[in-house]
């Protein structure tokens, strides 16, 4: 080893020198860093956890989600709506400078989307998004944005469904509305027939005949005569009405509590994050760190010295040998 100390040296030397240049931003883009940190919300119904009074629930709107809401941040965070709202959004293809008409324009964009955007679970169940750029103040602006993304696509998500079920409760909502007028309107034909309250109305009537009849007025047991015929024609549909109204106003309660609960779910939101740190513009690239890169070339090419040092010199001892012999 000490025969070959010069040509080691030269060659270590050599091999920093060359792991400077190809580590300078001429072949490797400077990337700065920049991270946000969320936390997803417990809840996602704002009907359930704020007005409604049938759904009974230990969440609350202010709280800090679990395993299952953080799962499920990752998951929309990595799915393609959000991929598609960020490309669109900060023009990736053209930041990325990436030819739309070469061959897998599409392929190498994922794939840079992939390497410099990252999701990951914090050790307390937070999601940390963090964003390679070689622009630092949209590296910054872009872990912000996505954040706001996020929201506004599980927003996006539910209100489809939200809308589905409002518009579903609301034709059942004005249909009953519908019934019960049509109802009242059936009972106030009903009443100009004199039918207000059918079994009152034949309990006070009977009396009455009977007071008549044995006062011998046979002009006023025709007169109650006559009114009992006419509840005797109608009172029967005036009953099946009222009870029928009773039913459908109990019916109205629930589904009207419903309506509200579906229009709220269907026309507000609230934030699914808790924004506990905000991405800010980095003052120092992240990446590559080239004194590593300087320091690993170095190591590897010396090892690799003594590797090819100790097998010449195993080689040359043996043919040594053979040419002796």
């Amino acid at each position: 080893m000490i025969d070959y100390r010069k040509p080691v040296i030269i060659i270590l030397i050599v091999a920093a020198i060359l792991a400077v240049v190809f580590s300078s931003p001429f072949f490797i883009t400077p990337l700065f860093k920049s991270s946000a940190v969320l936390y997803p919300t417990s809840s996602n119904s704002i009907s359930k956890v704020l007005i409604s009074t049938t759904f009974s629930t230990d969440k609350d709107i202010m709280n800090f989600g679990e395993d299952e809401q953080t799962e499920q941040m990752l998951q929309v965070l990595n799915s393609n709506k959000v991929r598609d709202k960020v490309i669109e959004c900060f023009n990736l293809m053209e930041h990325y400078n990436i030819d739309p008409n070469q061959k897998f324009p599409y392929t190498k964009l994922n794939k840079l989307y992939d390497n410099r955007i990252k999701f990951r679970r914090t050790e307390y169940n937070a999601v940390k998004i963090t964003v390679f750029d070689s622009d630092a103040k949209m590296a910054a602006q872009m872990a912000n944005d996505i954040a706001e993304i996020f929201d506004s696509t599980m927003n996006q998500m539910q209100k489809e469904v939200a809308l589905k079920a409002f518009r579903i409760v609301e034709d059942e909502y004005f249909s009953l509305c519908k019934e019960m007028q049509m109802l009242e309107d059936s009972l106030n034909t009903l009443r100009k027939f004199g039918v207000f309250d059918y079994e009152s109305q034949v309990e006070m009537l009977s009396q009455q005949l009977a007071i008549e009849l044995g006062k011998g007025n046979s002009t006023g047991v025709n007169a109650i005569q006559k009114q009992l015929d006419i509840l005797a024609e109608y009172g029967g549909a005036s009953y099946a009405i009222n009870e029928r109204l009773d039913n459908d106003r109990l019916q109205l309660s629930l589904v009207k509590s419903k309506y509200e609960e579906a229009k709220v779910d269907a026309t507000e939101f609230i934030p699914h994050k808790f924004v506990v740190t905000s991405a800010f513009t980095a003052e120092r690239k992240s990446t590559p760190v080239r004194w590593i890169i300087v320091a690993v070339t170095v190591c590897s090419t010396f090892i690799l010295l003594l590797l090819i040092l100790a097998f010449v010199g195993r080689y040359k001892n043996a043919f040594q040998t053979n040419t002796k012999g």
